[in-house]
């Protein structure tokens, strides 16, 4: 146990890019007792094994809340990834080229159709492209395309110097880190957190926030967090094939700055099994040869697979827990953990430290699964 403290006001339990940078936020706003424990090494499950995309727009099929969260946590970005360099010198690589995406059959085209209707609606940037223009921009998608929509504002960032930074930030700022540490429960008294049970001991705290995403039930079971295994092929590119993250309805290709091409993904459950497949690369690099035809002369350089949190609904679960008072959730981020960083750091620490929760928090509130059982019984 790092310098044999056993006494903390707050501990995150997990070291992905969700638990860094709620860390990191509660150590800005001047909480200096505050430790993050790892079950592994930090920023090495979903945070790493993600392509980085930064593109509510590309997915969104409404403007429900959820949306307009993970649209207000892009927005944050710039401003963010300014400030980690700022602190250590490291440049995350935020591409703000744009994302293109493409559609192939009638119904892919209905589909864009809807989208670019609600968003101009909504006053939202987005342009249609006949496919002619839309190989203006990327002359290597496909011939094949019927049509496609350019995303101005969804950018990518790569994550895995993304992950780097916070972790060089938090220790800057002084936050204690225990890595290789299980959490085996939380010590609860009197519907109270009093702490978190490890194996080398208890450490004593008033605030927990479960952070640690598909593990997350593990510790708590209350909510169910179920692994969701996606895949990533991981192409070279040289010349760079694409400046623009490029999606389909069944595929995506990610340009990075130093010519690999991001192939993905798969949506599997599996359990905990992090294989990668030959199925599910088969299917990868299918979705990834009909966006354009240049990947399949391309070599493959790596693959990897990470486990995504999701909860029964797909939201995330964020905020305080009403039947236990200290416990703070930050998990079931699923697809959007690198996205919805920026923000939940910001609302997770505002509501430990102002003991206030903000209003957007409240469609995501862990007490909505409480809501949902008491009407069901």
């Amino acid at each position: 146990m790092l310098n044999d403290k056993s006494n903390y006001e707050i501990v995150i339990i997990g070291g992905g890019v969700i638990g860094l940078t709620v860390a990191r936020s509660l150590a800005l706003r001047g909480v200096r007792d505050v430790c993050l424990i790892e079950r592994g090494q930090l920023g090495t499950e979903a945070s790493f094994a993600a392509g980085g995309m930064l593109a509510p727009q590309a997915e969104a099929d409404s403007p429900d809340d959820f949306f307009q969260l993970l649209c207000q946590s892009r927005d944050l970005y710039p401003a963010f990834t300014e400030a980690l360099k700022e602190e250590t010198g490291i440049d995350v690589e935020l591409d703000r080229t744009g994302t293109l995406y493409l559609a192939f059959t009638q119904h892919d085209r209905n589909e864009i159709d809807s989208r670019f209707e609600w968003q101009t609606e909504a006053g939202l940037p987005v342009e249609r492209l006949t496919p002619e223009e839309a190989r203006l921009f990327e002359p290597c998608v496909s011939t094949n395309i019927t049509g496609a929509l350019r995303f101005p504002l969804d950018i990518q960032v790569e994550n895995r110097r993304l992950l780097t930074a916070l972790t060089n930030s938090i220790d800057q700022l002084g936050v204690d880190v225990l890595t290789n540490v299980n959490i085996d429960s939380l010590e609860i008294k009197n519907q109270r957190v009093t702490g978190v049970v490890t194996a080398p001991g208890v450490i004593n705290c008033s605030t927990v926030v479960l952070a640690a995403g598909a593990w997350s039930g593990f510790i708590n079971p209350a909510i169910r967090v179920e692994p969701v295994r996606g895949q990533m092929v991981c192409l070279t590119a040289h010349p760079k094939l694409t400046r623009h993250v490029i999606y389909s309805p069944r595929g995506y290709l990610v340009p990075r700055q130093d010519g690999r091409l991001l192939a993905g993904s798969t949506s599997e459950n599996a359990g905990f099994a992090k294989d990668v497949t030959v199925g599910g690369m088969n299917t990868i690099l299918r979705n990834a040869t009909e966006i354009s035809s240049a990947v399949a002369s391309m070599p493959v350089f790596d693959s990897w697979a990470g486990l995504r949190p999701r909860v029964a609904d797909g939201l995330p679960v964020l905020g305080p827990c009403g039947e236990i008072a200290g416990l703070v959730y930050a998990t079931g981020h699923y697809r959007n953990g690198i996205l919805l960083a920026p923000i939940t750091g910001e609302l997770i620490a505002k509501t430990v430290v102002d003991s206030v929760v903000p209003e957007v928090l409240t469609p995501f509130s862990p007490d909505r699964f409480v809501a949902l059982e008491s009407v069901s019984k």
